[in-house]
């Protein structure tokens, strides 16, 4: 168990860059590639949510940063979490188990809401606490010294979660601060002074993966990362391209094109209508008579914001 409290406790607060530490990216994985931020500290005292950029990527109250993987198949697979400066383990938790919290289990995590975890002291007042890790991955015990860029344990999806993802939070004398701007947690205007060693480009929104199925996937099976193929049979009962993303606003839209080797097989876009963490869309044809044509068939899902588009993706596949 934790000897310090675990929970995110503490106003949001100001503090200026002078004599703050300064942290590493927190996760052994790239950005844009292998990962992203799913969502940053809430910048609104009441009860609406802006990121440090005014932009949609949190929620009421949330007081970290979240950094998650693209499926269960990746934390399956093992991504480790770094510790960002050095410091001294204050407290850990391990032996929580990995799994999608659903509203009914809440009351079960009795207020263990980061799952597994620890605690960094950095001096001075400033410590960072690492939550959600997977079970029986954390590497560090209470009192041992560390550096920065050692290996804490690994990214999972323990404690009041939905999807895979280190949760990492800073604080100053048990107040939050926000990495990202942690000249004013107060509001989202005006410029931002960064903890982070290295910058860390603002992604407002965009694609997690894309892929193709012969039916439209079940949501479960897109985000644990089993949907999507790279070859079906010409016979296959349809074809489907679908599209996985995060950090939807309201009028974003999301097109899905097919091409094949003889053109121009399915398109379609729709219009977003509200703020989503996470979501997919599906489209395609059923199989026409005789089969599909055989050879490489090419998707594109692309997500458009203001009329500019935000981020595209491409996959490839064989039909025989």
């Amino acid at each position: 168990m934790l000897t310090r409290s675990i929970a995110l406790i503490g106003a949001l607060a100001a503090y200026p860059a002078a004599g703050a530490p300064t942290f590493s990216l927190p996760v052994d994985c790239a950005l844009g590639e292998t990962c992203f931020i799913q969502n940053y500290v809430d910048q609104d005292s009441g009860p609406d949510a802006v990121d440090h950029t005014c932009g949609p990527l949190t929620y009421d109250g949330h007081k970290g940063t979240d950094f998650a993987l693209p499926s269960t198949a990746a934390m399956d697979h093992g991504v480790n979490v770094l510790a960002a400066a050095d410091g001294i383990v204050l407290g850990t938790r391990d032996g929580m188990a990995d799994r999608v919290i659903r509203t009914e289990d809440i009351p079960s995590l009795q207020g263990k809401d980061c799952g597994n975890g620890l605690a960094l002291d950095h001096g001075d007042g400033w410590v960072t606490q690492y939550c959600h890790m997977k079970q029986g991955s954390v590497s560090v015990s209470t009192g041992d010294t560390v550096s920065r860029g050692q290996i804490l344990g690994e990214i999972g999806l323990s404690g009041r979660t939905q999807f895979p993802h280190l949760h990492i939070s800073v604080r100053a004398n048990d107040e939050v601060v926000d990495p990202f701007s942690a000249e004013d947690t107060s509001t989202c205007t005006g410029s931002h002074v960064s903890l982070w060693d290295a910058p860390m480009p603002y992604v407002g929104g965009g694609m997690i993966r894309a892929g193709f199925e012969v039916g439209v996937p079940n949501y479960e099976t897109v985000k644990s990362g089993i949907a999507g193929r790279d070859k079906i049979p010409s016979q296959a009962k349809a074809l489907v391209l679908f599209g996985y993303a995060f950090g939807s606003l309201p009028d974003d839209e999301m097109s899905l094109v097919i091409t094949g080797p003889q053109g121009h097989v399915f398109a379609h876009t729709e219009v977003l209508t509200k703020t989503q963490a996470q979501y997919f869309r599906a489209g395609g044809k059923r199989t026409p008579m005789g089969g599909w044509p055989v050879g490489r068939y090419h998707g594109e899902v692309t997500i458009t914001r203001d009329g500019a588009t935000l981020d595209q993706q491409r996959v490839e596949l064989l039909i025989e």
